[in-house]
């Protein structure tokens, strides 16, 4: 029995799946300029990131995270180093990697990442964002805000969401994600971090019901 079957119950699941789904943009990869691994609590964006540098999606990746507050015990040196260190494990070499080691959320990534990408004169016209799963739509939605001129892609780990929940350990706090980053998605347009979104209407009942329910530790504070 998986983790997620100990704690969840079927119909919460089934809410956290609509909006897994939508969380995702479903983009195809295609070859883009450069790549940004977008920092977090999750090695597995190392990981896909490079794979996919090793399948010739892009030349060039930016690693892009410091240090915070939830991810200092993790990643003590921060977060785009521990990246950089996981991705020279699986071969990708050392020159095709830049680092941005002072993110500290999502429009610092992109932003800061352009920064450096130009101070390496490169100015992309295309950029692949690679990040946990279920931040693609706002990572999406955040790049199109802070960097309209640049055509986004985006990719994550591929993996189903039971399996990402037991990777994880802890399937409350899986939900608890997948809650705040829809809240984000909705939210953030206001405060003009990001581009708004349609939300579809079984995706926000979804919401609903697992905020009502007590899924509600990652949700921003007043």
């Amino acid at each position: 029995m998986s983790v997620k079957q100990q704690v969840i119950t079927d119909e919460q699941w089934r809410h956290a799946r609509t909006i897994w789904d939508y969380l995702h943009m479903h983009h195809r990869v295609r070859r883009c300029d450069a790549a940004i691994g977008l920092g977090s609590h999750d090695l597995g964006v190392a990981t896909a990131a490079a794979e996919l540098y090793h399948a010739g999606w892009f030349p060039l990746l930016v690693f892009s995270g410091g240090t915070t507050r939830t991810t200092a015990a993790r990643f003590p040196r921060g977060e785009a180093v521990h990246y950089r260190e996981r991705a020279l494990e699986l071969g990708v070499p050392d020159e095709a990697i830049l680092i941005e080691p002072n993110a500290t959320n999502t429009g610092q990534n992109i932003s800061l990442s352009r920064q450096v990408l130009a101070d390496a004169g490169i100015r992309p016209a295309s950029v692949l964002l690679v990040s946990k799963p279920y931040v693609e739509r706002r990572a999406y939605a955040t790049a199109r805000k802070v960097w309209p001129e640049v055509e986004v892609t985006c990719a994550s780990e591929s993996v189903e969401l039971d399996d990402y929940a037991d990777s994880i350990g802890n399937p409350k706090l899986v939900i608890d994600m997948l809650v705040g980053d829809l809240q984000r998605v909705i939210e953030y347009p206001k405060l003009g971090y990001a581009i708004e979104q349609t939300v579809p209407g079984q995706v926000r009942d979804a919401y609903q019901v697992l905020l009502h329910s007590g899924f509600d530790s990652r949700l921003l504070t007043p």
